[in-house]
């Protein structure tokens, strides 16, 4: 059936070597690209006014422009790749992604930069990597292998928000744009020369989309819900960081440079209090009132933002509460949505919740940049509670999941 198949292996729970490496290949190119990508999130605002045309709408709009080509293109992709070939599909998303980010980087007007990150989000491989880890992994490893590639890409979000003031500080956002391209090119060389080649490329229903089920995943209440948070989720991590470098810097009068020592600290704590309450919640099948909980955690941080961001110490605090809820989210979301999707649906369930999310990202940078230039930065954040809000309604009406049996893992949302 694939290449790894044709390892004996004493546990058929444990990767083989093939499956170690197309895991460990695919997730550094994964994670390459979400490196890519935001990397200039905590940085762009910053930059933006010294490009012609420049208004907040269009800042907000450069930011948030990748997933709306993102959320259009990924599942089309996907299921191209099945038809022509994986690599085909990767290389092909590389270069559209180097493409942009040459023209982000090249260009001197807002409009550039804009064009620039749509085509960064038009090479919309993240169903496509999906799709190939599945043709090279057996049934018994593969949720275990995109547990790990979904771990590379929270990671290499992690790292993007801590590494883009100190590249901004370094090179500067236009040598951020052409570190991006390089990243690029690295990622297709990663995909020539150490992914393995499927022998073939079947449809995985467990990874990808199928044309046939969109009907019932999307009349389905409980991944509606769902899909509405991750949408909810990224609308409200893309408007935040459309505000807060220039609260850090123009109002708390933190200098650019030092703004990775501030994410540091708060996405490190966060996440271990994250990764405790998650290891309680599957001890204690606790995921509905931890997801609430979650929700209401970002709703009290957006609150308080609206009326305490006059100091560095309450914005610090109020963040660590918001990236607490984030992180909660992150990892929980495409889990829930894995074991709530119908039988036969999981690949297809995961394609629309991924395409949710980039455009939760798309809305966010928009509607984002426009509420600042209307009402300035306590708007934005007063926003971002009210969509907490009607997150918290949405949600209340979720069923608590079946409990997982052992050795079930998330699978990534791309």
């Amino acid at each position: 059936m694939l290449q790894a198949a044709n390892d004996t292996h004493a546990n058929p729970h444990a990767l083989t070597p093939i499956e170690r490496r197309a895991t460990a290949s695919l997730g550094l190119i994964f994670g390459l690209r979400v490196l890519g990508l935001f990397m200039i999130l905590p940085v762009f605002s910053l930059y933006a006014h010294q490009l012609t045309g420049f208004t907040a709408a269009l800042m907000g709009l450069a930011i948030g422009a990748y997933g709306l080509s993102q959320a259009l293109l990924q599942i089309p992709f996907g299921m191209l790749s099945d038809r022509i070939g994986r690599k085909r599909i990767i290389y092909t998303g590389l270069v559209l992604f180097a493409i942009g980010s040459v023209v982000a980087a090249m260009s001197d007007s807002i409009y550039g930069v804009i064009v620039g990150r749509a085509l960064q989000g038009a090479g919309a491989i993240a169903a496509t990597i999906m799709a190939l880890l599945a043709d090279l992994t057996r049934d018994s490893v593969r949720t275990k292998s995109m547990a790990m590639l979904g771990a590379s890409v929270g990671l290499s979000f992690t790292l993007a928000l801590v590494l883009g003031p100190l590249f901004n500080h370094w090179i500067g956002v236009q040598g951020i744009f052409w570190l991006t391209a390089g990243l690029a090119v690295f990622a297709m060389l990663a995909t020539r020369f150490i992914v393995p080649d499927p022998q073939q490329s079947p449809v995985h229903d467990d990874a990808e989309a199928v044309p046939g089920q969109f009907g019932r995943v999307l009349h389905d209440r409980q991944l509606l819900r769902l899909n509405f948070g991750i949408f909810a989720l990224h609308v409200l991590i893309t408007a935040n960081f459309v505000v807060l470098p220039l609260l850090l810097r123009d109002s708390l009068h933190l200098p650019p440079a030092h703004h990775a020592w501030l994410y540091l600290p708060v996405l490190f704590l966060s996440a271990i209090v994250m990764l405790f309450v998650i290891a309680m919640t599957e001890r204690r099948h606790l995921h509905k009132p931890v997801f609430i909980g979650a929700i209401v955690l970002m709703g009290l941080a957006e609150t308080g933002l609206w009326f305490f961001h006059q100091s560095l110490v309450s914005v610090s605090l109020l963040l660590f509460v918001f990236f607490t809820g984030f992180n909660l989210m992150e990892a929980s979301l495409p889990s829930l949505v894995s074991r709530m999707a119908p039988p036969g649906s999981k690949g297809t369930a995961m394609g629309v919740y991924s395409s949710s999310q980039f455009l939760g990202a798309f809305v966010g940078g928009g509607a984002g940049g426009w509420l600042l230039g209307v009402f300035d930065i306590g708007g934005v954040f007063a926003a971002c509670a009210g969509v907490t809000l009607i997150w918290l309604i949405v949600a209340g009406g979720m069923q608590a999941p079946v409990p997982k049996k052992a050795g079930v893992s998330a699978t990534p949302a791309g």
